[in-house]
């Protein structure tokens, strides 16, 4: 079965992927004031040692969110529960920090043999709303501010994507052809075209070419070169190109990237979310009539803008209590996935209160390449 992509270029829908619940690893803890309001869509990643980690988003009072970490207890091989210790991010940098917000929140993590250092992707709520920033990490405990991402001018586009508030950025963990053949890094990332929320009525501003408003997943790329010179050079991203819309029902309002993709055989497989349902106000405060489910798309590895497939149908809804009840009901909200004695498991925020568990599993052999 095959679908249409924005170019009008052919995607199939067959994903041989599937998603299986293992249970809840991270609720809110007692008492704690950083939790007050949830502990939901973490990052994750490997220590020097190996040990594995989950950098949850911590929410306190008043919406105020800082980056935590907390190893991961595995039960028979199973993520089951995690140990805190303790806060690696939270909003101490002026532009992380408004007169009446602020926040480090939405963290995605990426290990990048490389540069042979974790690049995490946030966003931080400042004075102007929600930025994307980049820190840096050797050991998951101690990270360096590179500070907000810049996204080049590009003249076709006919509009400058940092006016934008953008969430849901993640890098590829190897370097991958830009547009232009240079060997690069590059990001996913998803503009909001409404700029309403900074000046009343000012209303959507789409770039040349895009007739959509629904916020969709977009990537840009940094050459290896002048990373491998500089690491601060990641926060400079150019050639941008959009690579998927909303197409199915169960995404009507807007899709965004999940975990970083991963390599297989097939191409890039990047998890991601669908909204549906209703946004009432300004989509920056939590919304009570919206339904996150979580998908599946292959990308190319020779064009990684590419959607060569897609689901048609979500893998994972919000159907258990955890999921359906919560400080945003009904969410499902794929952000981290790591690889346990082979098997991969994908943590995801659940009615952004907790944090939940699947197994990634195949549902067809992977083809001999």
């Amino acid at each position: 079965m095959t679908a249409i992509d924005h170019a009008g270029r052919p995607v199939s829908t067959d994903v041989p992927f599937t998603l299986v619940r293992c249970g809840t690893v991270m609720v809110p803890e007692a008492g704690n004031p950083l939790e007050a309001e949830g502990v939901l869509n973490p990052a994750s990643g490997r220590d020097p040692d190996g040990r594995l980690y989950l950098l949850p988003r911590l929410v306190a009072a008043g919406n105020v969110s800082r980056v935590g970490l907390a190893e991961v207890v595995l039960t028979d091989g199973v993520p089951t529960g995690v140990r805190r210790e303790g806060v690696v991010l939270a909003p101490d940098a002026g532009w992380e920090r408004g007169l009446a917000n602020a926040g480090t929140e939405d963290p995605r993590v990426t290990w990048i043999p490389a540069l042979g250092r974790h690049v995490m992707t946030y966003v931080a709520y400042g004075p102007l709303g929600p930025r994307l920033a980049l820190a840096v990490s050797e050991d998951l405990r101690h990270w360096e501010r590179l500070g907000p991402l810049l996204l080049d001018y590009q003249a076709d586009l006919d509009t400058d994507l940092n006016l934008f508030p953008n969430k849901d950025a993640v890098f590829f963990p190897e370097p991958v052809p830009a547009p232009d053949g240079v060997l690069s890094f590059a990001l996913l990332h998803r503009p909001m075209w409404d700029l309403g929320w900074i000046r009343d009525g000012e209303g959507e501003h789409l770039p040349a070419g895009v007739t959509d408003p629904r916020p969709g997943i977009w990537i840009s790329y940094v050459p290896v070169e002048e990373v491998e010179r500089d690491p601060r050079h990641l926060v400079r991203l150019g050639q941008h190109q959009l690579v998927a819309m909303s197409q199915y029902p169960w995404e009507s309002l807007k899709v965004g990237a999940g975990p970083a993709p991963i390599r297989v055989p097939e191409g890039w497989l990047l998890l991601h979310h669908g909204v549906s349902g209703h946004i009432d106000g300004s989509a920056f405060t939590p919304q009570q009539g919206v339904r996150y489910a979580a998908g599946a798309m292959i990308l190319d590895p020779e064009d990684p803008s590419r959607v060569l497939a897609r689901t048609s149908e979500p893998l994972l809804t919000p159907d258990t209590d955890d999921e359906r009840s919560g400080t945003v009901p009904n969410v499902v909200f794929p952000t981290a996935i790591e690889e346990i004695d082979g098997t991969p498991y994908v943590f995801y925020g659940m009615a952004d209160a907790r944090i939940g568990v699947a197994r990634l599993d195949r549902t067809a052999p992977a083809p001999t390449v």
